[in-house]
């Protein structure tokens, strides 16, 4: 019960020390957006200066920059993300509502396809030390972080979609398996690659320890060593690599979903930066910048758990 305790107590003073943090990623977002050169409405190229001048002031942008600052801020505070300036129906905050599940749904499968694979197959290889299964699953790695996914996704679908007929190559439809096989690849195999080569690393080295040789030299079968006293430890640098793995798949997100067509808010992301869409960009920032934070905590809890050496009271 300390040991829970500590680690409320931890996380509680871990998010509350988040807060500032995410004020600045804000500020420093809303400026540079305003720095870089041209504005939402410069693509209208059509439209008289009246009409321009209209829309500037409608949308406040003919206020100095620290104004429109201060009432974004206080918009935020109330939960307003403010409507975008691009997609005149709707606003900010829907669009999260309608992107964020396609998101979370895709990024969540990709994430658990990484850990489960690449725990399985870094076990697998460091069981196999230098032999062929080793070098098979140590070659694949290899190959999944040097090629990126925005290179495999269009490989994958020019086989399995074009060629094939298997799956689709892009668009969405609720619920369907087949429209996620090849965006979750493209997504999962990076990270599985390095959680591969992690846990294979580990796995040799506890494999090592004294008290896992006892354990075998006692007649415990190999399963039994291996799930209840060497991959917990074994895990550790897994832990460690989580929160980099998800802002990974967050930023890979981006590409995979405008090149397969999800309608994810990394597509809206990658749009509203091409549109200079200010509102839309802030949206989507605020809540990726949200979502690495929180994870980052999730993950200091997680290694506490794995490894109760690390003390959390302090």
């Amino acid at each position: 019960m300390d040991r829970l305790a500590a680690m409320r107590r931890y996380f509680l003073t871990r998010l509350a020390g988040a807060v500032p943090t995410l004020f600045i990623i804000v500020t420093l977002a809303f400026f540079l957006i305003r720095a870089a050169p041209g504005g939402p409405f410069d693509q209208e190229q059509t439209l008289p200066v009246e009409v321009m001048a209209n829309l500037q002031k409608a949308y406040g942008l003919d206020q100095p920059v620290w104004t429109q600052y201060g009432h974004y801020v206080g918009a935020l505070l109330h939960g307003d993300f403010g409507p975008s300036f691009r997609y005149k129906d709707f606003s900010v905050t829907e669009l999260i509502g309608q992107g964020l599940p396609v998101t979370f749904e895709l990024g969540s499968i990709a994430l658990a396809s990484a850990l489960i694979l690449g725990v399985l197959i870094g076990i697998f290889a460091a069981l196999r030390h230098n032999r062929a299964g080793d070098y098979a699953a140590m070659s694949l790695a290899v190959v999944g972080v040097a090629i990126p996914s925005f290179v495999v996704l269009p490989f994958l679908g020019l086989l399995f979609g074009i060629y094939l007929h298997w799956l689709p190559v892009a668009g969405w439809e609720p619920a369907s398996i087949r429209h996620l096989i090849l965006p979750v690849v493209a997504l999962a195999l990076p990270p599985l690659a390095v959680i591969a080569r992690l846990v294979r690393a580990s796995m040799l080295e506890v494999l090592r320890s004294h008290y896992i040789r006892t354990a075998i030299a006692k007649g415990l079968p190999l399963r039994t060593v291996i799930l209840r006293h060497a991959l917990r430890p074994a895990l550790l640098p897994v832990a460690s690599y989580l929160a980099p793995a998800v802002a990974s798949i967050m930023t890979g997100s981006l590409v995979v979903e405008s090149i397969a067509g999800l309608p994810g808010i990394g597509r809206y992301m990658v749009q509203g930066a091409l549109n200079r869409d200010y509102t839309l960009v802030m949206g989507m920032v605020i809540i990726y910048s949200a979502l690495l934070i929180v994870m980052g905590l999730l993950v200091d809890l997680l290694y506490a758990w794995l490894d109760p050496r690390v003390r959390l009271d302090s």
